[in-house]
């Protein structure tokens, strides 16, 4: 073969495989596009100065929890997976000497090194003061959201929003947070001029914004407000009864363990479902969404609450 013969053959098969991998290419964008987003929500609750695992002679809980062995945990579920959020729910302050020594500083930079995107305030966050709170907030590089809480009259204010919208692949998710009564639960001068704002009320302000304006396809509450009462105290429940289009509560305070999300019919639209992982970092919770491609629908289909321990 002459060689113009022999580069013109060649041009036109280079060009017919370019066209072929074009091809290729564009089907599997196609395919990618029809795939649906998967989205990993990590979470904890009532974390109470935890640092280490408890103890051999620790009773029940002999040899679970701490936050290394949390963070460990967590960057392996990040390794594997695309989109992760990972929360809290309040009461990160409280219940071991690492918080009478250091007021909480540790805990607050533990979280920022395992990359927490956000928290709420439980009441024993208060233990310190509104000083005390303000004092460690430097140390915590994720955002504490707080709805019900006006801190306008003290030295917290404008210190707190009530909600954070998080993006990932496409799908917009708006968290925001609400807080118990702190009267009665909380030394008066621990909270100072803190007014405590009606949680239904609030809730349904925040779902309508994430709803409307802020176009959110999953909406997740972080409530320090406790699972169940058998008295008319608003729980977790009774919230979820009253308020429509919150698909999520991560609750706190009542250190309940539960084995699964439960699901609460509310006024209309989808049921809201409740989780709970118990109290000290003993478990980190996991649920996992799936988002339909175009439509952006997500629905749960996957949860496991994790124990933490060592994983050798």
């Amino acid at each position: 073969m002459k060689r113009r013969e022999f580069l013109r053959n060649s041009l036109l098969g280079t060009a017919g495989l370019t066209a072929l991998g074009s091809l290729a290419g564009s089907a599997e964008a196609a395919t990618a596009a029809k795939a649906p987003v998967k989205l990993t929500i990590l979470h904890t609750n009532d974390m109470h100065s935890r640092i280490e695992p408890f103890p051999d002679n620790g009773g029940q809980w002999a040899g679970l929890g701490g936050m290394a062995r949390r963070a460990a945990l967590v960057k392996d579920i990040r390794s594997k997976e695309a989109n992760v959020l990972l929360l809290d729910s309040g009461d990160i302050f409280q219940g071991t000497p690492y918080f009478n020594f250091f007021g909480g500083e540790l805990e607050y930079k533990l979280m920022s090194q395992m990359a927490y995107d956000a928290s709420t305030l439980g009441n024993h966050d208060f233990d310190n003061g509104l000083e005390g709170l303000q004092r460690q907030l430097p140390n915590a590089t994720f955002p504490f959201l707080i709805a019900n809480y006006d801190f306008s009259k003290t030295s917290l204010a404008g210190r707190f929003a009530p909600y954070k919208v998080f993006e990932k692949q496409g799908i917009r998710i708006g968290i925001f947070g609400l807080g118990i009564e702190l009267s009665g639960l909380v030394a008066d001068k621990n909270f100072g001029q803190t007014v405590y704002l009606d949680p239904v009320a609030k809730a349904r302000e925040v779902v309508a914004q994430l709803r409307g304006t802020e176009k959110c396809d999953l909406v997740i509450c972080l409530s320090h407000l406790g699972y169940k009462y058998e008295s008319p105290k608003l729980d977790d429940r009774k919230l979820a009864a009253q308020v429509s289009g919150i698909d999520l509560i991560l609750g706190g305070h009542t250190h309940t363990f539960l084995d699964a999300p439960e699901p609460i019919v509310n006024l209309d639209g989808p049921p809201t479902f409740i989780n709970q992982v118990g109290w000290s970092g003993i478990n980190l919770g996991r649920l996992d969404y799936e988002f339909s491609p175009g439509t952006r629908r997500g629905g749960l289909v996957r949860a496991n609450v994790l124990p933490v321990r060592d994983i050798g």
